[in-house]
């Protein structure tokens, strides 16, 4: 009798250990979107055109910024020197160029079962047209500690092609729409907020390891997963997509 009690009280202790197991590795959140609604945002921007082929959209720009900067050739209408609060501020040697970027993106994003890391150049397109980077200086994905310092302005600058963008938060579009705003789509499609919710600002400890969360928006009433733009690093993402990205080119 002793032997079949010892035997059952293994069994349990094996299934509780089982069991165990399985919760460390909850089932990954099945949720799909529906970003449709939101296209809206890009009518009517200048250099931004998009189409629907199928379960993507197509977003075409020529990455021109809508703003002023020192970075635009000298005898541009949108020159503006620097004005902004940086001390260190030093200006790089690039110009900005007209580009011709592709992002094909999901309307349907859901979460990807095998994360993908960010690349550098283009992750994301925002409201304006201009591509999101990561929180990397090319070109072995350094700290942009000292990158930051050829920030213009409104915190954004070009690279060697010309290429302007936005690694950190947009001014220029945050100090127009509000600091709450959609400010536009990352590769995998789901959106980009601005460093505030809910009346109080984010930090990078309020999200997840993609530098997201799921909660109501305007834009989605019934919630939705989306990253926000934050003052400290990574910025606007962290470890790489929370959903599949479409893809990008140039």
């Amino acid at each position: 009798m002793s032997i079949l009690i010892l035997g059952i009280f293994a069994l349990l202790a094996c299934s509780s250990d089982n069991e165990s197991d399985g919760n460390t590795n909850p089932p990954m959140d099945s949720t799909s979107y529906n970003i449709s609604s939101i296209l809206s945002k890009f009518d009517n921007v200048s250099g931004v055109s998009y189409t629907v082929n199928g379960d993507f959209v197509e977003f075409t720009s020529n990455g021109l910024p809508d703003h002023g900067s020192p970075y635009w050739e000298a005898g541009n209408p949108m020159y503006e020197a620097y004005n902004g609060n940086n001390p260190n501020w030093h200006q790089n040697p690039n110009t900005i160029m007209t580009q011709n970027i592709v992002f094909r993106i999901p309307l349907n994003p859901s979460e990807a079962a095998n994360k993908q890391a960010t690349s550098l150049g283009p992750i994301g397109i925002s409201v304006n047209g201009v591509p999101f980077y990561n929180q990397y200086a090319g070109p072995n994905n350094q700290p942009l500690t000292n990158e930051i310092d050829s920030f213009d302005q409104y915190l954004g600058h070009p690279q060697n092609t010309g290429q302007y963008h936005y690694h950190i938060e947009p001014l220029f579009l945050t100090d127009a729409l509000g600091k709450t705003a959609f400010l536009g789509l990352l590769a995998d499609g789901f959106p980009v907020y601005g460093p505030q919710e809910n009346g109080g600002t984010i930090t990078s400890a309020d999200l997840d390891d993609y530098h997201g969360h799921v909660s109501v928006t305007p834009e989605f009433p019934d919630g939705i997963y989306h990253y926000h733009i934050t003052a400290d690093d990574p910025y606007i993402n962290g470890n790489g997509y929370f959903g599949t990205p479409g893809n990008i080119s140039q």
